[in-house]
């Protein structure tokens, strides 16, 4: 009986590694492609030959986009987005997360709060109300239009304050009979410990800003503010042959392909996210775990 329950759990674990690796071959499948395309010669691409690997490699499409100069200012407007909202973002949620972490005997209006900032995750204001009060504030065409309308991400105030609330309470007494007050063993204590949720936290912060577009969009009148997700959601490349008069460069971009420069694009776009999560994957998995169940 023994050896069956054994044998059949051995069979299921087995089932599971093989439908996950499945999966997962699935959704890379199509960055595999994207990569190929991107490398591949531009009569490979028009013959449909790249599949998963590049056909006659060349480099050319990455030496276009590097030259391109909408590209990489609106690469640059996404790190800085990236970089002030990531800062803006984790310091609201701490000093969010850590007052509703607290029992009521400690804060009595701790309910009241929550329950207001869960009902802003259920409902807004509206598209048209929040362009309106952008507007009004003056920051159309600037970066903080990016980065202040989401400063406060209810969901990431979720996670951190459930996990503060699973932190030994007898560390922030301790703190407060050597004479600490709240400040102090907030970032003393409760951060430190918490390193893992503000990593998960932060993945989520740095993943939300560097994809989000649409904000792009409805915000920026001038195409040159655009971040990169909102240029690659909006701008295709067109090469106009009849208006280049140098024979070098009319050879250089016939052998070039739209699809293949948008490829680098894209790909040249989601590289920096590719390098920072693995990065934080070893707290990703305890920090959602421990920042969603609650004490």
């Amino acid at each position: 009986m023994v050896q069956h329950k054994t044998w059949g759990r051995a069979v299921f674990a087995s089932f599971n590694y093989l439908f996950l690796t499945a999966i997962s071959v699935m959704c890379l499948l199509p960055l595999l492609n994207v990569l190929a395309v991107s490398f591949s010669s531009a009569a490979a691409i028009e013959a449909g030959r790249v599949t998963l690997w590049p056909v006659e490699f060349t480099a050319r499409a990455y030496s276009f986009v590097a030259a391109k100069r909408e590209f990489l200012v609106s690469m640059g407007i996404a790190v800085q987005r990236v970089l002030l909202g990531v800062v803006v973002n984790m310091l609201l949620v701490v000093l969010t997360a850590y007052p509703l972490s607290k029992e009521t005997s400690q804060f009595r209006l701790r309910t009241l709060y929550s329950w207001i900032f869960v009902f802003t995750m259920l409902f807004s204001g509206g598209l048209i109300p929040t362009y309106i009060v952008v507007k009004e504030l003056g920051l159309l065409d600037s970066i903080w239009a990016l980065v202040l309308p989401g400063a406060v991400p209810v969901f990431n105030v979720i996670l951190l304050l459930n996990f503060f609330r699973s932190l030994p309470k007898e560390l922030a007494e301790s703190a407060f009979i050597d004479g600490a007050g709240h400040w102090q063993t907030l970032w003393r204590i409760s951060v430190p410990l918490s390193m893992p949720a503000i990593a998960t936290i932060t993945l989520f912060t740095v993943v939300g800003h560097w994809n989000e577009w649409f904000s792009g969009l409805i915000y920026m009148n001038d195409t040159a503010h655009y971040p990169l997700a909102s240029y690659l959601q909006t701008i295709i490349v067109k090469m106009d042959m009849t208006q280049i008069n140098d024979p070098t460069q009319m050879r250089f971009l016939s052998e070039l392909n739209d699809r293949a420069i948008r490829a680098a694009q894209i790909f040249l776009g989601a590289l920096p996210v590719l390098c920072v999560y693995p990065l934080l994957q070893r707290y990703f998995m305890s920090g959602i775990v421990l920042g969603s169940v609650k004490e």
